[in-house]
This record gives structure tokens, C-alpha cells and sequence, in this order.
């Protein structure tokens, strides 16, 4: 997985927008001003995630590329690595699970605003 492919996936989802407001190096993407995802962009070794709390653990016991989120909620965050461990289509798939949690969460209004 590379950040370019990995950010051309994320951008294409409806309402995402991306920013860098933790410094320069940590991208953001955002769906209703809300982040759903967060990597390093001079080191793309690991993605966070949000996820189910019950999933995440089962992802955590099942690879190790999965962790605890580094620097997030422990419950509700995990990284994940980009480095091989972890396949392509699973971190894509967890890529729109998480997307959809925090789309989930906004005022339907919002939703509709997003995707009428």
C-alpha cells in the first residue's frame, strides 16, 4: 500500500476532506469535520483507524499488524500497518468501517449534506 493509492481511496468517499493539523508530517481525513483516519506522511508505516470496539479486538488477536491506536482511544482505535502484515483489501475494508462509524455519528442533516 502506498500513501498516494491509500489517499486517492480515502479522498474519493463522499464529503471527505483532508488537513494536517497535528504538524506537517500527520494527514487527516475527515468526514463532516470528523477524522476517520490519520497517517504520517514521510513515514507511511501505519494508519489509525476507527473501529468497533469488539472488532478491534478481534483484528488486534488475529494479526500483528494490528495494535492498540497509537496516540488515540485504545477502545476505539487501532493502527494498522501498511508495511505487508496486514492485507491490502482488509485495510481498505477497515478504511470504510471506519469512515462509516464517524459518518454514522453525524446529525442526519449532515448525512444527507454528504450524500443526498
Amino acid at each position: 500500500m502506498t500513501l498516494d493509492y491509500y489517499r486517492d481511496y480515502c479522498l474519493a468517499k463522499a464529503g471527505v476532506t483532508e488537513d494536517t493539523p497535528f504538524g506537517a508530517d500527520t494527514l487527516c481525513f475527515r468526514v463532516g469535520g470528523k477524522i476517520f483516519s490519520l497517517c504520517s506522511i514521510g513515514e507511511f508505516e501505519y494508519i489509525n483507524l476507527k473501529c468497533d470496539p469488539e472488532r478491534a479486538i478481534d483484528l488486534r488477536e488475529k494479526y500483528s499488524g494490528i495494535t492498540p491506536g497509537y496516540h488515540m482511544n485504545k477502545k476505539l482505535w487501532n493502527s494498522v500497518s501498511t508495511s505487508g502484515n496486514v492485507p491490502d483489501p482488509l485495510l481498505l475494508e477497515l478504511a470504510d468501517h471506519s469512515y462509516d462509524l464517524i459518518f454514522g455519528s453525524l446529525p442526519q442533516k449532515q448525512q444527507a449534506d454528504i450524500r443526498p
